[in-house]
């Protein structure tokens, strides 16, 4: 079997494992959880990253199709929630200024890509290691609203809890529209 660290996709220092969230390393040991500065994660942060290293596969899954939060099998008590909190607030946010969302995507690091979708934008995120998020974003236009879709690899389900990957969506969430 593949060690914890790898399995994980997390860089091993000594006791602690390096994993990275959102782009920012935190440090995890017995001592608990601290980014690259000492200081200690929040305690969202801090859900996130202990589920991500409790719900450690055996085996690194493949990572199978993209879906959409609410195909999850353990989603349905938290689809409403990500809808409204998350794909709702970035269709208030960016509806009518998408440049603005692209702007935020590339200041958190976001990878654009093109897959002749018929999308407006699409954009990678690395939530943890083995968790990539495509964020995709249609601006509004004389027929329809603004809409934006958040897909996830089918693998995500054996790293990590619905609750844990709605919190990692918020964040997300929380940082393209904070600026």
């Amino acid at each position: 079997m593949l060690p914890r660290s790898v399995r994980l996709g997390a860089e091993r220092a000594g006791d602690a494992l390096i994993i990275p969230y959102y782009e920012t390393p935190f440090r995890i040991s017995t001592d608990g959880i601290f980014d690259e500065t000492g200081k200690r994660a929040s305690f969202a942060i801090s859900v996130v990253l202990f589920q991500y290293v409790f719900h450690c596969p055996a085996e690194i899954p493949i990572a199978g199709d993209w879906m959409t939060y609410r195909e999850f099998k353990d989603a349905g008590p938290l689809g409403g929630y990500f809808t409204s909190n998350i794909t709702k607030v970035l269709e208030r946010t960016f509806c009518g200024n998408p440049e603005a969302l692209q702007y935020a995507c590339k200041s958190l690091g976001g990878r654009f890509f093109d897959d002749d979708s018929s999308w407006d934008l699409s954009v990678e995120f690395d939530m943890l290691p083995r968790i990539p998020i495509r964020l995709r974003f249609n601006d509004k236009d004389d027929e329809f609203p603004a809409q934006t879709s958040i897909l996830f690899r089918q693998s995500t389900e054996s790293y990590i809890d619905m609750e844990s990957l709605a919190i990692g969506g918020a964040y997300l969430a929380g940082m393209l529209t904070k600026g």
